[in-house]
């Protein structure tokens, strides 16, 4: 059962939608339980699941059912995921295994033809495991065909094999940095890459496909998210990006690593508070989205209506901002939290209450679906909210989960800078004529410039835009504005 809503949970509202079409069309019978288990779970019932169904205890009808579910999700999720992958590796594996059968039915000139095709096609989407099977057979007939070079076939196997060898420890490398993210170890963003890159001998340079880059650059950009320090990577991200630049142009073939690439760089560029770039790298993903019959466009939507949002809203165009996220269309947790923000940001309190009413899940669902970071956050501002609509009951419960959930944890990533936040705001809602001591104004700025302002991640300043909003009774939104525009 754990299983099944563990599946389910990973798919979207529309894959939910499809799986159900899948299942009627499978379904042979009518009195099929399948579908009906389908909506029980889906509305959250785990309690007496075979009564439910059958009107009296049957556990091992129930279980019977449950694994010809859990089959069919598994065969749907499988097939989904055939279907989006790209023909052109399935075509290079018939185009080499109809080769080897010329070969051996001593057709020989189709199967040079044939197997110089696959090399070609191959080496054109960077298949260094394919080609390294083109090679051996290569190797193997050489002999037959006077027009190919044995010592250069053998070269060129070689430098595939150096370049498979690449891939291979990268990808060491980057399951090595994502265990140590796990672990949620005291160590700096430098010092995880950098170890991960010296241990698997890692060397950024203009071989790596685009896979591999935008691997890199991603686990990159999921350390910087962990522990709110985008500043720090910004080197990397930048030299990867300079090398792709040198790549020239992007196929097809490789365009959704491409625009992956451009979201990363459009989104650490904003994390630093460099709108301009940001606003730069969001016109070229629109650009690649746009190509190719559009092909990723609504693959890209939700994550470009994201960062559109976030460079209005933060360039002094927050109504904008929230023009664009009305337009959206579809279920987003990301794009609902950032609406949240935008009216809270613009003090339209019960707009955002109301927004905050659509996250109907437990927190535990979220950190399943989203991740912890994302429950985090929606903590926080949810806690702010209660507090400017004077919630008291409210505030105090969910200050208390929210210690309960987050103190180790961020006590074990070195963010404990959270947890002095927290305490200043519970400090002011308990008493707000603090605001205007002076002790608790020297508490909320030295809290502050732990990092420093320059490098300060922006969405840790628009936090604390809201102390400094009651220090200074001012317009939050203004005084957000004021403080991120130091870079």
């Amino acid at each position: 059962m754990n299983t099944i809503s563990a599946l389910l949970l990973a798919l979207t509202t529309e894959e939910q939608q499809e799986f159900q079409l899948f299942l009627k069309r499978k379904n042979r019978r009518g009195d099929t339980k399948n579908l009906v288990l389908l909506k029980l779970l889906e509305s959250g019932r785990t309690d007496n699941l075979d009564i439910a169904l059958y009107g009296k205890p049957a556990k091992n009808a129930y279980h019977a059912l449950c694994k010809r579910l859990q089959d069919s999700l598994i065969d749907f999720i499988a097939s989904k995921g055939l279907a989006q992958e790209s023909s052109e590796e399935l075509d290079l594996l018939k185009l080499l295994l109809a080769s080897r059968i010329f070969f051996e039915r001593k057709q020989h000139k189709i199967a040079f033809k044939t197997l110089e095709k696959a090399e070609k096609n191959a080496q054109l989407i960077d298949v260094h495991p394919i080609l390294n099977e083109i090679y051996h057979t290569k190797i193997q007939y050489a002999h037959l065909n006077p027009r190919w070079d044995l010592m250069n076939i053998v070269k060129d196997a070689d430098q595939n094999m150096r370049r498979l060898q690449q891939e291979s420890q990268l990808n060491m490398a980057y399951a090595s940095i994502k265990l140590q993210l796990k672990q949620e170890r005291q160590k700096t963003i430098e010092a995880i890459i950098s170890e991960a890159f010296s241990n698997f001998q890692i060397e950024i340079n203009e071989t790596m496909t685009y896979k591999s880059l935008f691997q890199l650059m991603e686990v990159t950009a999921t350390a910087a998210k962990l522990q709110s320090n985008y500043h720090t990577i910004a080197p990397y991200m930048t030299t990867i990006y300079d090398i792709i630049r040198k790549k020239g142009a992007i196929a097809d073939k490789h365009r959704y690593y491409h625009i992956s690439i451009l979201n990363l760089m459009a989104l650490s560029n904003f994390r630093n508070k460099q709108f301009g770039q940001c606003q730069i790298f969001i016109q070229k993903m629109e650009t690649e989205m746009r190509k190719g019959r559009r092909t990723f466009y609504n693959r890209f939507s939700e994550k470009l209506t994201v960062l559109k949002a976030l460079q209005l809203n933060y360039t002094k165009r927050a109504m904008e901002a929230l023009e664009v996220l009305k337009q959206f269309k579809g279920n987003s947790f990301d794009i609902t939290l950032i609406h949240l923000m935008c009216f809270f940001q613009q003090e339209r309190f019960q707009e955002a209450y109301s927004k905050l009413q659509q996250l109907t899940h437990t927190d535990n669902w979220y950190e399943k679906k989203v991740g912890w970071q994302w429950v985090l956050k929606k903590s926080l501002i949810e806690i702010l909210l209660l507090i400017e609509l004077d919630k008291l009951d409210l505030v105090l419960l969910k200050v208390q989960r929210f210690k309960r959930r987050f103190t180790k944890p961020l006590k074990r990533l070195g963010e404990e800078r959270v947890l002095t936040f927290m305490g200043l705001v519970v400090q002011y809602y308990e008493n707000p004529t603090l605001a205007d001591s002076d002790n608790f104004k020297s508490a909320v700025e030295s809290s502050f410039t732990w990092i420093g302002r320059e490098r300060e991640d922006v969405f840790v300043m628009s936090f604390y835009a809201w102390l400094k909003a009651k220090m200074e009774d001012k317009n939050l939104y203004h005084t957000t504005l004021k403080l991120v525009e130091v870079a």
